[in-house]
């Protein structure tokens, strides 16, 4: 229950960095990653229920259904992880081409890159020099500066920061995901373990 909520939060905190640019990521998935945490801790919320109400009310049949279903959602986790680490190259050019499409649609809709710029602490698509043919910079370059110039501008390029941030995060969900499914395994175990002491104290019982 506790990794649940973990996962929700991580998953909120990732999605809510994301969700400025909703409009384009949506068409290249940008906000797959976070969606997925937050589906899975709310599914290992519900699974943790059958373990609860198994334990308190000594139910045989509600404590092997918490463990196969806390052994299904185990595997599954090691694959999704597998996944992301085999993926990881292709998944990291995706997500410079998110700073790509904002680049080319910042005439008709400046707004996709200004919100990279100000979520990611970035300037241009590959450093502050993209826009030195204008003459200035835009505000969203700047930390919360009501003038923005080379002295408070941001240095470093949204694709590399957009890239890099992901590149961190995907690693924290990898060790996450890898930490979490072997405390999923330990709980399989007992409530396995569990689950063979009820029947058998049943069984006594009814002699």
């Amino acid at each position: 229950m506790i990794c649940a909520i973990l996962l929700i939060v991580f998953g909120a905190l990732l999605f809510s960095k994301v969700h400025t640019v909703e409009d384009f990521a949506e068409a290249v998935k940008t906000q797959q990653v976070p969606v997925t945490m937050i589906v899975l801790g709310v599914v290992i919320l519900m699974i943790s229920f059958f373990g609860c109400c198994g334990a308190i009310r000594e139910s045989y049949c509600m404590s092997m259904t918490y463990s196969i279903l806390l052994f299904v959602l185990m595997i599954g986790q090691l694959v999704l992880v597998t996944y992301m680490w085999l993926q990881k190259d292709k998944y990291l050019i995706i997500m410079g081409d998110v700073v790509e499409k904002a680049w080319q649609n910042r005439t008709r809709k400046s707004d996709y890159m200004d919100a990279l710029q100000i979520s990611m602490e970035c300037c241009g698509r590959g450093g502050l020099r993209d826009y030195s043919y204008q003459g200035y910079y835009p505000l969203s370059c700047c930390d919360g500066a009501k003038q923005c110039n080379e002295s408070n501008v941001f240095k470093v390029g949204c694709k590399q920061a957009f890239v890099d941030f992901w590149d961190k995060n995907a690693d924290i969900i990898k060790y996450a995901g890898l930490v979490i499914a072997a405390i999923e395994f330990a709980g399989f175990i007992f409530a396995c373990c569990l689950a063979n002491n009820i029947r058998n104290y049943k069984r006594r019982s009814a002699y």
